[in-house]
């Protein structure tokens, strides 16, 4: 990510945030820290779609009670990755077959 997507991010990680209970004992610099290290290789656009998720209780895994881990968050994204990248060969394909039709 550029330094504008992080920057995008860590607000859209910090709405994910606002939306779950956290323990008074939690710091969030250190947890801000940890989600953005565990995410800071995937596109932006992925992220949002699957914090979108998590925050609409759309994902099956976990509890939708509390925050996603890192690592739930990480799956997410690469699924909603793999749909991205799907729905973009799916589009390149369209084309095609209306020319031959």
């Amino acid at each position: 990510m550029t330094a504008a997507e992080l920057q995008q991010a860590t607000k859209a990680l910090a709405a994910m945030f606002s939306c779950f209970p956290q323990s008074a004992l939690t710091d969030v610099e250190m947890q801000m820290r940890g989600y953005l290290g565990a995410v800071r290789d995937a596109e932006l656009a992925d992220l949002q779609a699957a914090i979108q998720r998590f925050v609409r209780g759309e994902v099956k895994s976990g509890n939708a009670q509390f925050c996603p881990s890192s690592a739930q968050l990480c799956i997410e994204v690469r699924e909603r990755r793999t749909m991205r990248e799907l729905m973009a060969r799916r589009g390149a394909q369209v084309p095609a077959k209306q020319v031959a039709g």
